[in-house]
Order: structure tokens, then sequence, then C-alpha cells
């Protein structure tokens, strides 16, 4: 508890380093992610941007939507979705996240989050961040900078 980034970094790449079997990481994922305090989370995020899509069974993103609950804490989606970029995984496609927005409002805005960290819009990606249900402050500057980007 109370371990900063950083040092969650140095662990989970000693971790994918010396492990002997990278499929045994990627089952520790789901249990990072139920008990859900910050550094598990974290953990969670960084062993799905870094491992090989055959240790994970499938795309990180895919492996990432299938954690998310009912509503998370935007801070903690948005922390994955960019570990995963930061990871060399692009985001994903413009059909993919009109499909998801529809799922809820709260899928909605997990889709704009995802769209955010894209380097360059569409002209989907307007109608989705104007469109997507008013959030707290951390979503509003996102959003706020997304509108402002596009013009």
């Amino acid at each position: 508890m109370g371990s900063p980034l950083p040092d969650l970094r140095q662990i989970s790449s000693w971790m994918l380093t010396h492990s002997p079997n990278q499929r045994t990481l990627a089952k520790l994922i789901p249990a990072l992610w139920k008990r859900h305090g910050r550094e598990d989370v974290s953990m969670a995020g960084l062993f799905l941007a870094n491992l090989a899509l055959e240790d994970l069974a499938q795309d990180p993103w895919m492996a990432f939507i299938h954690l998310l609950q009912k509503k998370e804490p935007l801070s903690a989606v948005l922390e994955v979705a960019e570990e995963i970029v930061r990871g060399g995984h692009t985001s994903p496609n413009d059909e993919w996240l009109i499909a998801a927005s529809e799922q809820s409002p709260h899928w909605h805005q997990y889709c704009v989050l995802f769209l955010s960290l894209r380097k360059e819009q569409t002209g989907a990606s307007r109608h989705l961040i104007s469109t997507a249900p008013k959030g707290g402050e951390l979503f509003e500057r996102i959003r706020e900078r997304l509108l402002i980007a596009e013009h």
C-alpha cells in the first residue's frame, strides 16, 4: 500500500521479465482488479499493457472492458487505458467506440476517455464527445479539451 507508480512499474517489469510463465501473470489480472486497491488496479493495467496477446488470450482492450464493473472511477479507467496505449496498443476504432457507448451512460463516458488517448480525431469523434452524459470535473475537463482540439 502506498507504492508510487514508478515503483509499481519496476515491480511489474521485474515480474514480466522473470516469470517462468507469462500466462500466470495474465491470470492474476482479474484478481487484482477485484481487490480494486489503487496499486492493484495499476498492476492490472501494467500487465494488460505489457503481456503478449497470446498470454492474455485476447486483445488488451477486450480484456480490459471485461474487467469493468457497472461504474468505475473514471481516473482508474483512464490510468489503465493510458497504460494500454503506452504499451503500444492503438485505441479502439470508431465503430467499436460507438457500439460500446450505446451500452450505458457510463460506457459512453469510458469511450470518450478512450477517444481522448488518440493522436487524431475523426468525424464520429465529435458526436461521441458532444453527446456524452455530463460527468465529474475530470471528465468535463477532458471533454472540453477534446472539443477545443476539434476546432
